[in-house]
């Protein structure tokens, strides 16, 4: 005997498979956490608008064509028949698979949609809302317009109904010049939606699209691609990979050595983001980038709740220790993730005001799903296969095209992936590859054995600069970092020793012999001897005059170089002064004499109250680490075990529900009462599955379904099919028992 068909959405829920239900939450994760209680709580988490949006912003333009043409059915539903009859040259079929594995259609036969998904599609086919009342003779009402008036009638019909008032400086209703707009808005056939915009009822819309009332067929673009050797692809990556982590740690090497300030509304201020662009050698537009990067990987933040600089992060100390691989594979997740458009830095904000790096005037929840669509895109082409800009974006555009509006970013977004080296020329490297598919360790993998392996040597110049042929591992590069000074950097790096750098490396705690060791060591050439001269001059000069508290004080054997810098002009700031002989006195603090007397050219070190040399302290100040690290792209994608337990804790609740419905709940008013030990007793005796009331020891009650499996000493085991696992139940505990009805 023919059942009648389901007459709501839930009641077709009821009737999918566990295979249809598990495609679903699938398909709609956001929907499946915490688990619906049952199919009418699923379908009350499918009818909310944030989750239909986001459903509906995952289809393409063929199947968003066949949603509309339900959407525009004169009655409640439509027929699947006379949908291919409406669409002959569209894909129907798999379009309704997909649109009733979503829940954004319901049905077999016949087809509905939910009443939320009717809102959600303001404008189906890109046709106008219904005039109310509507017009008693469209033909009629058409047959009467004039060229110009049809002109813009045809134009608000092909794929958007709203148009733009022109401004009327006429004072008469029937002037002459009226615009034809207003002409139509006077005669009915269009409606005012505001003081400024009209539309086009969806009467007249469909009179003049005639026999295609829901446009052309969308069908898929076939964009032109060109090929290119993979490994060429692979090297040109890495070649791009190498640069931007060696500016990332350059970058970060400037801001551990002198911190940029915090701006009051946020960001980074634009003389620091000129001295970090200096520093690297680059753009202040190269230098945001990097900036950026560094921040949405995690290694450049705020220093605190009571600091107002941005500093290296605790993780950054880890990231320069780990191989190039996984340095560079940090960088690109981050990027991936970050909810910041660096394309939007240095640009006027509504007030006119150009917008600061680090700013969070940049942030933009959408751009993390905008990335994953680009390389997504071009992940699905055969490797060497690549696309340009322009048919990506066509290609973008029809497969969400209720994204369109976000994909002004893509050309923005693929210079910075190429940049990156995830893009190369339109093609995916092998690293985007294993960052799309695995995420941090995937684009590790996929790079690994591409980047140069790090060498551990340097080659002395006679000009005083160090040449490292490669990239340095990691105790190398720290040394370097403390006796010289990056002059360049790309494929091999100069670095520059000078008085400075030796000065910083002796009040660090070095001796002049460890700097000569050092340099023989680390150098595969000979050391040139004018190295050695600037280290033994810089070092016999070093320390000669010690600075403490007296504030603070200056001492020195040489009483001569005591009077020197006394009537030094350049250490006036100082405001140092004779206490004795070999002793000057100041009511500064001791860090900011020596930063005076350094900046006249002497090589003052610290002193402790015993009179030993102070050294600095090797910990550099450090940002806290951001609480949560990066932020999710969007509903994490359910595992099958989740979609099978989520399952399970559905037909459970529904079944439950059925149960309260046909046979009177037994309520357990003393949870010791004989009647509930027989109910209990029988359901583990015949093995028959009870509906169980339950309140664990934090109060919390829930309903649940369990299969009875032994009672005694005061509990009740039993499988929860909910929960898919074996739990125990303390009796006085259970508040209620039902039998369940699986017939």
């Amino acid at each position: 005997m023919a059942t009648d068909p389901p007459a709501t959405l839930a009641a077709w829920l009821r009737t999918r498979s566990d295979e249809q239900l598990g495609a679903l939450l699938a398909l709609r994760p956001d929907v499946a956490r915490p688990a619906p209680s049952d199919v009418v709580g699923l379908a009350t988490r499918l009818a909310v608008p944030v989750s239909v949006d986001r459903a509906l912003d995952e289809l393409d333009a063929g199947t968003l064509q066949v949603l509309d043409a339900v959407l525009l059915s004169p009655t409640d539903g439509m027929s699947r028949a006379d949908l291919a009859a409406a669409l002959p040259d569209a894909p129907v079929e798999p379009a309704l698979e997909l649109l009733t594995a979503r829940a954004l259609l319901w049905g077999d036969d016949v087809v509905h949609a939910p009443e939320p998904v009717r809102r959600a599609v303001r404008f189906p086919a890109g046709l106008g809302r219904p005039r109310t009342p509507p017009p008693a003779d469209v033909e009629g009402d058409l047959a009467t317009v004039d060229d110009e008036e049809r002109t813009v009638l045809e134009a608000l019909a092909r794929d958007n109904p709203l148009g733009r008032l022109p401004v009327d400086h006429s004072t008469r209703a029937d002037a002459a010049d009226e615009s034809p707009a207003r002409r139509l808005l006077r005669r009915g056939l269009l409606t005012r939606v505001d003081a400024a915009t009209v539309e086009l009822p969806r009467q007249y819309g469909l009179a003049l699209r005639g026999d295609r009332p829901y446009g052309p067929t969308r069908t898929r673009p076939e964009p032109t691609t060109t090929h290119r050797d993979p490994e060429v692809t692979d090297r040109r990556a890495a070649g791009a990979a190498l640069e931007v982590v060696g500016r990332v740690g350059e970058l970060l090497a400037a801001v551990e050595e002198d911190p940029a300030g915090l701006l009051r509304s946020g960001g980074m201020a634009i003389r620091d983001q000129k001295r970090l662009a200096k520093a690297l050698g680059v753009d202040e537009r190269q230098a945001a980038f990097h900036i950026e990067v560094a921040h949405a990987a995690g290694l450049l933040d705020l220093g605190g709740p009571h600091r107002d600089e941005w500093l290296p992060s605790r993780g950054y100390d880890t990231w320069r220790e780990q191989p190039l691989p996984e340095r560079w594979a940090l960088l690109a997740a981050g990027w991936l993730d970050s909810l910041r458009v660096i394309a939007l830095v240095g640009q006027r904000d509504p007030a006119g005001k150009a917008v600061n790096v680090l700013s969070p005037d940049v942030v933009r929840h959408t751009v993390p799903a905008v990335r994953r669509a680009v390389l997504t895109t071009l992940g699905e082409l055969p490797a060497g296969e690549g696309l340009a800009t322009d048919d990506l974006l066509d290609l973008l555009r029809w497969q969400s095209p209720r994204r369109g509006d976000r994909y002004t970013l893509v050309p923005a977004l693929v210079e910075e992936a190429e940049r990156l080296g995830v893009v190369v020329a339109g093609r995916l490297s092998s690293g985007g590859r294993g960052l799309l598919a695995a995420g941090e360790e995937g684009a590790a993998d996929g790079m690994r054995g591409l980047l140069p392996e790090p060498v551990d040597h340097v080659l002395a110049q006679p000009d005083l600069s160090l040449v490292a042929p490669g990239p340095l591992v990691p105790e190398l590069a720290r040394t370097l970092a403390t006796v010289a000074d990056v002059e360049s950097s790309g494929g091999a790096t100069v670095f520059r020793v000078d008085e400075g750098s030796i000065r910083r490396a002796l009040d660090s705690g070095w001796s002049a012999s460890e700097l000569h060791d050092f340099f023989a060591r680390a150098s595969r050439t000979p050391v040139p001897q004018a190295l050695d001269y600037l280290v033994d001059d810089v070092a016999r000069q070093h320390g000669r005059l010690r600075v403490g508290a007296i504030e603070s004080y200056v001492r020195s054997d040489d009483h001569g170089l005591l009077s020197q810098v006394l009537s030094d002009k350049r250490s006036a700031p100082a405001e140092l002064r004779r206490l004795a002989p070999g002793v000057l006195v100041s009511g500064l603090p001791a860090d900011e004499v020596l930063a005076v007397l350094r900046t006249a050219g002497y090589a003052p070190a610290g002193e402790s109250a015993g009179g030993a040399v102070l050294t600095r302290p090797p910990g550099r100040p450090r940002a806290t680490a951001r609480p949560g690290g990066r932020p999710a792209a969007g509903p994490r994608p359910l595992r099958a075990e989740e979609v099978e337990a989520t399952v399970r804790e559905i037909r459970a609740g529904d079944a439950a529900l059925a149960a309260r419905r046909t046979d009177p709940a037994r309520q357990v008013p003393g949870v010791t009462t004989a009647s509930t030990l027989e109910l209990l007793s029988r359901a583990v005796r015949e093995q028959l599955p009870v509906w169980l009331g339950y309140v664990d020891a934090q109060g919390s009650g829930s309903r649940r379904t369990v299969q009875p499996l032994t009672l005694g000493g005061g509990f009740l085991s039993g499988f929860d099919e909910g929960r898919g696992e074996e739990r125990t139940f303390a009796v006085h505990r259970i508040t209620s028992v039902d039998l369940v009805d699986r017939g």
